[in-house]
């Protein structure tokens, strides 16, 4: 793991790092509970899903919300790469890459690699998630398709662009 500022707080992020991926990988089994059993999101929790759309906040996320995220992924496993961790006595952040091989909305089950951002943040003797914001370019993406998934399709006016995609949002 590379190393944090604060040597004091190693074992707080290596646990704060064990956990999220034990976490994810739950999740990506379809098991939301074991998920909720081992990450406690911040009150005001943000979400900023891997499929864009408006970052999610924690009141929006009701257990029924939940379940449906639990059920939105299914037969998957998950290994986690941690790029960089940041730690201060109130404050972890790590940039990871999560590896997973699931079944997706539905889809086939195949490999599923994001670029995640997980903050959390010291509440009395605990962590809690403050904020995850992953996305899909794990290989990365050329100058024009980063400009085209960047275009504002309200006020493109190009043929490729006049009806604009769903964002789905987890």
């Amino acid at each position: 793991m590379p190393a944090t500022p604060h040597p004091e707080l190693a074992a707080e992020v290596a646990e704060l790092l064990r956990q999220s991926q034990q976490a994810n990988a739950a999740l990506m089994r379809g098991d939301i509970h074991h998920y909720l059993g081992l990450i406690t999101h911040s009150d005001d929790y943000t979400l900023m899903s891997p499929f864009g759309g408006t970052p999610t906040h924690g009141p929006q996320i009701t257990s029924e919300r939940w379940e449906d995220i639990g059920r939105f992924f299914s037969n998957g496993s998950l290994t986690q790469e941690l790029v960089q961790s940041y730690a201060s006595t109130d404050m972890v952040v790590l940039a990871t890459i999560e590896r997973a091989h699931v079944e997706v909305g539905g889809l086939p089950a195949q490999a599923w690699s994001l670029r995640v951002t997980l903050v959390y943040c010291r509440e009395g003797s605990g962590w809690r998630l403050a904020h995850r914001h992953a996305d899909p370019l794990v290989n990365g993406i050329s100058l024009e398709h980063a400009a085209a998934l960047a275009r504002d399709p309200e006020t493109c006016t190009a043929p490729e662009h006049a009806s604009p995609g769903v964002a789905l949002e987890v």
